[in-house]
Parts: structure tokens; C-alpha cells; sequence
């Protein structure tokens, strides 16, 4: 038996604000290939989230290259992070 994560992988070209649901925000995340989330707005008070944006801000102090919200963890690692939140 599975769980459901509820976050969605955006799809491959769509990047733009519109497709992002009101109450979610997107994400991208990955070391060298970023792959786009997108996530309930509950997750930023949820600590490791918090620990997550902590590590964004020192790696990138906010200046981010895709154009969004960019964490520098493997994707396996985030998604074990957000699966501990339900």
C-alpha cells in the first residue's frame, strides 16, 4: 500500500506562475538537473522545510538561477523530507 505526497512534478516546459494552484508554491530541486515541485504553502512551517530553505540561503543567498525557489538537494532526499510530513 502507497501514499499519496500532495505535491505535483510540473510538467517538462511549463514554468509559468499560472499553473501553480492558489494555497501551493513551486519549487526546483536537484544538484545539477533541477526538476520543478510544486507544494502546499503548509510545508514552510514545517522545521525541516525550514532547515531545507536554511541550506537555500547559504548556497544561494537568495539569488537563484532557474528564476524560483531553488534547493540544492538531491530529489530523492526532498521528497523523503516532505514524505515525513503527513
Amino acid at each position: 500500500m502507497g501514499f499519496r505526497l500532495p505535491i505535483r512534478v510540473a510538467r517538462k516546459g511549463s514554468s509559468a506562475s499560472s499553473d501553480v494552484p492558489k494555497g501551493f508554491f513551486a519549487v526546483y530541486v536537484g544538484e545539477t538537473q533541477m526538476k520543478r515541485f510544486v507544494v502546499p504553502i503548509s510545508y514552510l512551517n514545517q522545521p525541516s522545510f525550514q532547515d531545507l530553505l536554511s541550506k537555500t540561503e547559504e548556497e544561494f543567498r537568495f539569488n537563484h538561477p532557474m528564476g524560483g525557489l531553488t534547493i540544492p538537494c538531491r530529489e530523492d532526499v526532498f521528497i523523503h523530507v516532505i514524505s515525513r510530513f503527513n
